[in-house]
């Protein structure tokens, strides 16, 4: 079986003529696509959009540019991209469009450095329909404190959620848990049962569900016009608390500082570890790699809520919005709009979901086959779970899990409260929280700590 972290080599090539050009930022993939000489170039950057490798994102920028009629240079930059980004963009390089989260686009905002766009969309039959792009997408990509809309969406992002191996759930007799207690108690079970750590995180960013227990919602709130951040307050002590005593028990996995999401994946798809929190929509794409991972037939991914709160409700974050901008010297603003509008089309759907035809799916008299690279490639190429209600999965079969999972987000999620300044704050909520975790601070002393270096850098004001 082959491994889930193998990047399969793409094994046919296209007939178009492409070019691969070395970028201090990352790799820079060009297509002509069939165009004219005298056609304008599209400049897209992004990290997690296109393909698995470099030739994939040769093929990649070829179907975009066919589409669009146009040369297209696709800039792709797979890691530290966010400083990357920021760095082109204030060197004055020139980019026609940019894929960015939340926070970031808050900062570009403030910073002037992307165009508002809400006359276009409005005016748009595609982007200003509300099957394609509801109502609430545009409200949670709205920027808090400004009249504009500054992006448009790269996908639905669902929420985080705890994933469970529902098939030990089931073998041992456990129960949807509701409170922090009953997570304990599964957690010690599959550590006694199962021989497993019962949770694994990465880093800090994972415990919403959690914190659900205590009413505190991730990010930002205002209170009275002012800023605030809960994981910051007495209140969210007892969890910070719970934390710790996971870690001292063993039940949380001890690498949870320094693990990378696909280390998070990688351990529950071996079994070494019996819960996550993830994205809803890996739910199905985690019961698909299984298989191809030599997981035990078993394996059963099944998705959660959080803990049940004072109130009696349960949050779940949905995730930093991804979204595509256009900087305010883009060369080509009105093509640059143009592909906004197309990638949420049927055509820019397929290629964000399945990939590139013929390389990750064929179609045979209107039926869709995945080839063994789109396998493997799990229909994501940044656009998963589309966000327009007229998108149909063409293989409903390999959705195991997703209708509850997304029902879950639907029912429990919400948009943390982006504004300019949480990248940093962020960094301060995680040291401290961390610290906690690990017991090099008593939880009290964290909060204390977290909220006074808040305060100093000006990132609450109370």
């Amino acid at each position: 079986m082959p491994s889930i972290r193998r990047i399969l080599a793409v094994l046919s090539t296209s007939a178009l003529t492409l070019t691969l050009i070395g970028c201090d930022n990352g790799s820079s993939s060009s297509s002509n696509s069939g165009a004219d000489a005298n056609e304008p170039t599209l400049t897209i950057a992004s990290n997690v959009v296109g393909g698995k490798n470099p030739q994939e994102d040769q093929q990649f920028a070829a179907e975009i540019g066919q589409a669009l009629h146009c040369k297209v240079n696709f800039i792709h930059i797979p890691t530290d991209y966010d400083q990357k980004l920021q760095a082109m963009l204030s060197s004055g390089q020139k980019l026609d469009v940019i894929y960015t989260t939340g926070p970031n686009l808050a900062d570009m905002v403030q910073n002037g450095e992307v165009m508002d766009l809400q006359s276009k969309i409005q005016q748009s039959p595609v982007l200003g329909n509300p099957k394609v792009v509801p109502q609430w997408e545009w409200n949670d990509i709205r920027i808090p404190q400004t009249n504009g809309i500054y992006a448009v969406p790269v996908k639905y992002q669902g929420a985080l959620m705890p994933i469970v191996r529902q098939d030990w759930m089931n073998e041992l007799g456990l129960s949807q848990p509701k409170t922090l207690n009953d997570f304990y108690h599964i957690f010690q079970v599959f550590k006694e049962k199962k021989g497993v750590y019962g949770l694994t995180l990465s880093q800090l960013y994972d415990i919403e569900p959690f914190m659900s227990a205590v009413g505190l919602k991730n990010e930002y709130v205002m209170v009275n016009g002012k800023r605030t951040i809960p994981y910051a307050t007495s209140e969210a002590v007892p969890v910070y608390e719970w934390l710790h005593k996971l870690y001292t028990d063993k039940l949380l996995d001890p690498n949870f500082v320094t693990n990378s999401t696909a280390d998070e994946r990688n351990e529950f798809l071996s079994g070494r570890v019996g819960m996550f929190v993830y994205w809803d929509a890996w739910v199905p794409m985690l019961n698909n790699l299984a298989s191809t991972a030599g997981a035990a037939s078993t394996f059963d991914a099944e998705a959660l809520p959080g803990a049940v709160g004072p109130d009696g409700k349960v949050l779940v974050s949905k995730g930093d919005t991804s979204v595509w901008a256009i900087p305010k010297n883009a060369p080509h603003p009105d093509l640059a709009f143009k592909f906004l509008e197309w990638w949420n089309t049927e055509a820019g759907e397929v290629l964000g979901s399945l990939g590139v035809k013929g390389v990750d799916y064929t179609v045979s008299g209107g039926k869709y086959q995945l080839t063994e690279v789109g396998k493997a490639e799990n229909m994501d190429h940044g656009d998963p779970q589309p966000i327009s209600s007229e998108w149909k999965n063409p293989f409903p079969a390999l959705q195991k899990g997703y209708a509850k999972a997304k029902s879950i987000g639907v029912q429990y999620g919400y948009q943390p409260t982006s504004l300019p300044g949480w990248t940093e704050a962020q960094k301060i909520v995680w040291q401290y929280g961390e610290e906690a975790v690990l017991g090099k601070l008593s939880a009290q002393e964290a909060v204390a700590e977290m909220h006074a270096t808040l305060l100093q850098k000006h990132l609450v004001d109370e």
